[in-house]
């Protein structure tokens, strides 16, 4: 079996358009939740979002070509352009054929739908664009950045809701573990912050209606928590195998060494209140990294600020862990972002590298008033410096999809 590492990081989020930017900011506490600036929300419960701000497309690429995607795509070009450049890597010659690309993506390109299908109604059949179903399918993603970077090995696209990115950067791993591919592009990307999108999620009642305080609207883990904050944006890993990374001597941040998936087997959208399809996926990482739970000590949690996952994912991890549970420093990015759905596990992943690498493990915004059932350590007093040598990233999707991939310091 080959060994797995990560040679580069890129991320698109609410709160940088790069890598630095977004770490810093989220370092920081910056929050990238405000009013809604896409669509008028005024008529919404939830009116506040975390977009993606000042992305212009053509800063990555050529006009005709942008016209022709969706935005969840065109946030996964330009964040595959800028994760080549992180990793000073470019697919030449038979790293072409041995680089393969998967990219998670939950829902895929609604904008395109609702703009196309309004079309449809006003002007009939003959108005919808040609390019209709190559725009909105959520393949597109990882097919772009195939095209845009010429990999040419395995193309993939994983949809599994909220756990797409993260299923994404676990079938990365096991593919170059295992031989079939030298190089992936992975990770996960979403663009839904419109109309229908919102509407949906609204009369599901999951969105926050802290619509006067956005900046501290997303609450995970926090007594006062009322619903998720819905996020866009795109993250991105380059992983490779360790000789490949070695021979081309590139600057190696961390390792993979596990990954677990499972299912609830429950319900649609709810969790059982016992975490146990959550703690099986954790579990299942820990045991393919071969080592002791009590090793672990980081987690970038699921952490959506809705009541019953923070509830959740708490008794999970209370379960995996035992009493280390109250060791493990603990991570919710979305307390900044808001919630990128398909693309939340490929950010939070990037975060979780970034942490092994610098040795600062990142805060959890907005814990204002203590929970008693989310009583695990949360990182309130922001972030801290504290070199992890594991971390847990956990992703937990509707349809009952779970999944954990378990990063390490990287050692020779």
């Amino acid at each position: 079996m080959n060994r797995v590492v990560v040679t580069g990081l890129s991320a698109i989020t609410p709160i940088g358009n790069d890598i630095d930017t977004s770490w810093n900011n989220l370092l920081a506490g910056k929050s990238g939740i405000a009013k809604i600036t896409s669509f008028d929300a005024s008529e919404f419960t939830s009116q506040i979002a975390g977009e993606v701000k000042n992305f212009d497309p053509k800063d990555f690429i050529p006009h005709k070509q942008a016209k022709r995607m969706e935005r969840f795509t065109q946030l996964a070009v330009a964040a595959g352009e800028q994760l080549l450049e992180n990793a000073k890597f470019k697919p030449e010659g038979d790293d072409c054929k041995r680089t393969g690309v998967v990219i998670g993506v939950g829902l895929g390109g609604l904008q395109t739908i609702e703009t196309q299908h309004a079309k449809l109604q006003k002007s009939g059949p003959r108005k919808i664009t040609p390019f209709f179903i190559p725009i909105i399918i959520g393949n597109m993603a990882a097919g772009q950045v195939s095209i845009f970077s010429g990999a040419r090995g395995p193309n993939m696209c994983m949809c599994t809701a909220c756990a797409s990115g993260t299923h994404s950067i676990g079938a990365a791993y096991t593919d170059i573990m295992l031989g079939r591919a030298d190089v992936m592009i992975c990770g996960g990307t979403e663009s839904t912050i419109t109309p229908l999108g919102f509407a949906g999620f609204t009369s599901m009642k999951a969105l926050s209606t802290r619509n006067d305080d956005p900046e501290k609207a997303s609450r995970p883990f926090d007594k006062g928590r009322d619903g998720f904050i819905m996020g866009e944006g795109c993250g991105l890993l380059l992983l490779e195998s360790l000789d490949h990374a070695r021979a081309r001597g590139a600057e190696i941040l961390g390792e993979v060494v596990g990954f677990g998936a499972s299912s609830d087997a429950y319900h649609m959208t709810a969790p059982p209140e016992d975490g146990r399809g959550m703690a099986l996926a954790m579990e299942a990482a820990i045991r393919e990294a071969g080592i002791d739970p009590s090793q672990v000590d980081h987690i970038n949690a699921h952490g959506t600020s809705t009541y019953l996952n923070d509830f959740c994912e708490t008794k999970a991890i209370k379960k995996v862990f035992g009493d280390h549970a109250r060791n493990i420093a603990i991570t919710a990015n979305k307390s900044q972002t808001g919630h990128l759905l398909g693309g939340a596990g490929g950010m939070e992943a990037v975060f979780s590298i970034k942490t092994l690498a610098t040795g600062i493990i990142p805060g959890t915004a907005n814990q204002l008033e203590a929970d008693p059932d989310c009583d695990l350590d949360y990182g309130k007093d922001g972030m801290r410096k504290k070199q992890a040598n594991y971390v847990l990233s956990n992703s937990f999707g509707f349809g009952g999809t779970n999944a954990c991939m378990l990063f390490k310091k990287f050692e020779d």
